[in-house]
């Protein structure tokens, strides 16, 4: 929102009421619509005044992790990007699908409790933020992690799960911009998660890890780290995103339009292994408000992604179509 004022584009944020009072502090934000719960962000009575007041919905993990994504799909007011990419994040067998038709190094998918012969991370469908997150080595700690998952109602059954091989290496989350008026990808930004309780756990001596009988821990995001790459990488950073946007044109058209996330980690030998990728605007960019090491590169103004968002949209106004970006 912040960088859609800094191109002169008015703002209406859609929170819930408990929020209001945090975001009354921010100048940029223009108008505030008031809901009870996250679930009602696409009402039709939500929907009804972002029309009349001639917004463009910008998606981000919120939406995902709280919307019904058939209603997504069917939503009136226009969506910043391809809102059909979204079906393909939140469902992580057409989200691996894309991947590998990308030509992207994934973990490998483990399709049974019964196959887990290696340190798998199991993970919920959906931007859920690492919530639900665990390890598991075989059968026996797979069942007892989905149990607990039951227990606290994060799950309805195991069904709900998704096993993956879990890969060594830092973690790191790379941001893109596609602009399809272009036809440029641009490497704006890249950061790392900090995750509890699995990332203060270093701070515990293994021998009191095992003393008092720690085996799982929680992988929920509570900020963010920003983090500049060996200049080697970049090479194959660029690569990966391009390979990304390709990809996505095949499979979900009209592809990859705006930003866009791949998250994974690197080895010990310079390589990216992919595990997600998020179709849309990420919480690591709040780390560049004022732009990163890699937007000056680009751009002589401080860039956010939220300002180059801004700026896309700016561009189809004055230059081609706005229908070539929102859908």
């Amino acid at each position: 929102m912040k960088g859609a004022k800094d191109e002169g584009f008015k703002t209406v944020l859609v929170c819930k009421k408990d929020r209001t009072s945090l975001y009354k502090r921010f100048k940029f934000i223009d108008d505030i619509f008031e809901i009870d719960q996250n679930s009602e962000s696409i009402s039709p009575e939500c929907q009804e005044y972002l029309k009349e007041n001639g917004c463009i919905l910008i998606p981000h993990g919120s939406l995902i992790a709280y919307s019904d994504i058939d209603y997504i799909e069917q939503l009136t007011v226009p969506i910043f990007g391809n809102k059909w990419i979204l079906r393909w994040e939140a469902d992580r067998n057409l989200k691996q699908e894309l991947m590998t038709y990308a030509g992207l190094t994934t973990p490998q998918a483990v399709k049974s409790k019964y196959d887990i012969d290696r340190l798998c991370i199991v993970k919920l469908h959906g931007a859920a933020g690492g919530r639900g997150y665990f390890l598991a080595w075989n059968r026996e700690t797979f069942e007892k992690g989905a149990l607990d998952l039951i227990k606290q109602k994060v799950i309805k059954s195991e069904d709900d799960l998704y096993i993956q091989e879990y890969v060594k290496g830092v973690p790191v989350y790379l941001h893109y911009f596609y602009s399809s008026i272009n036809n440029e990808i641009e490497f704006l930004g890249v950061d790392r998660r900090y995750e509890t309780d699995i990332d203060g756990l270093g701070r515990i001596p293994a021998s009191h890890q095992l003393g008092i009988g720690i085996q799982t821990s929680s992988y929920n995001v509570i900020g963010n780290f920003p983090l500049v790459l060996r200049e080697s990488l970049l090479g194959k950073v660029y690569s990966m995103g391009e390979n990304f946007v390709q990809a996505a044109k095949q499979l979900v058209p009209p592809g990859m339009i705006g930003p866009f996330c791949l998250e994974g980690v690197c080895d010990a030998s310079g390589n990216f292994v992919t595990f997600e990728f998020s179709a849309r605007i990420v919480a690591g960019t709040n780390l560049y408000v004022m732009g990163s090491p890699y937007s000056s590169l680009i751009y002589d103004d401080p860039m956010s992604m939220g300002r180059r968002i801004a700026l896309e949209i700016k561009n189809a106004q004055k230059n081609t179509d706005l229908k070539v970006i929102l859908t």
